[in-house]
């Protein structure tokens, strides 16, 4: 597949402008850090599951079962493949228990899954590749959600496994029985633009709200004591990670065109922002966790397109 470097910058420069967008709004007193909270939820309960139904149903890619079973398992299993990396990462690097040894391997193996990797995908292949993506993404909240917690917690919370049934897992369910069942032809057209129109806002405001939580992270007092979780999380995440998930995707025979591109896209993720919440509610190190979003999320801007570049001559 022939992706030029200006493509691929093309696609990736408006998530970063209004990554930047959301910090500097963030430091101008417009975006308060007071409506967080409200917007976050709108995001989450409504326009998030607005977004899965818009591109889910009626989506050609999700006819088969193939692009139904295998997305969720290769979240699942290069997620947890990222803790595992990370424990051993963490090991080398010294890090012990009390030094955020759990947060690192936590927050190294979870790759930006949602406001990054959407509007890449969006651009560059389209709808169907990102009706796939949303479908990789519950493989991806079940790996956070169990196995995750462990790593970061050292132990399970069951009653947390119920936040698996999140309002966006809850619509993509609703959009596979709309498709199913055949009445994706019925809906009406008023009521698909309605749609499309609130899913149209999901990603700009995630991503604004993204880069104001950087600007709050860089207000955090003694990072950056110490050059090894920053290289550490520059090497896994940015380097060897990105390597073996595009190995993997060479390796794994039958896999459809777009859940290659999907797999390709992933593969050039920094660190997801909502590990950093978790390490702090379950008793992680929110120090490594800010530092190794903000040095990965800073990097990728540089290692996006070089990856996606090398990618796209590997898997097509």
């Amino acid at each position: 597949m022939n992706l030029p470097t200006a493509t691929i910058l093309s696609a990736a420069t408006p998530v970063f402008l209004l990554l930047l967008g959301g910090l500097l709004l963030r430091k101008g007193g417009v975006l308060r850090a007071e409506a967080d909270a409200s917007v976050m939820k709108l995001v989450i309960r409504v326009l998030y599951p607005c977004l899965f139904l818009d591109f889910i149903v009626g989506n050609a890619a999700l006819a088969g079962a193939g692009n139904l079973l295998v997305p969720p398992l290769i979240g699942f299993f290069t997620i947890t493949g990222g803790f595992l990396a990370g424990h051993f990462g963490a090991r080398l690097l010294g890090l012990r228990r009390g030094e955020g040894k759990r947060t690192f391997a936590f927050c190294t193996g979870v790759y930006n899954f949602g406001y990054i990797p959407i509007p890449v995908i969006l651009t560059l292949f389209g709808e169907e590749a990102l009706g796939v993506l949303l479908v990789h993404n519950v493989g991806v909240e079940v790996a956070i959600w169990t196995v995750g917690i462990v790593v970061v917690s050292g132990k399970l919370h069951w009653t947390d496994l119920r936040r698996i049934a999140n309002p966006p897992v809850l619509a993509l369910f609703a959009a596979l029985s709309i498709n199913f069942l055949g009445w994706d032809a019925q809906v009406p057209g008023w009521l698909d633009r309605f749609v499309s129109m609130l899913a149209a806002c999901c990603i700009p405001l995630g991503i604004l709200l993204a880069g104001a939580s950087i600007a709050d992270l860089l207000e955090e007092k003694g990072l950056f004591r110490s050059w090894r979780v920053p290289a550490g999380a520059l090497a896994l995440r940015l380097g060897l990670l990105p390597a073996l998930f595009l190995l993997a995707g060479m390796s794994l025979p039958g896999l459809s065109p777009e859940l290659r591109q999907v797999i390709l896209i992933q593969a050039a993720m920094p660190a997801g922002i909502f590990p950093i919440v978790l390490a702090r509610h379950y008793g992680g190190s929110p120090r490594v966790a800010i530092e190794i979003v903000l040095v990965t999320t800073a990097a990728c801007v540089v290692t996006m397109p070089l990856w996606i570049r090398l990618g796209a001559d590997l898997l097509f």
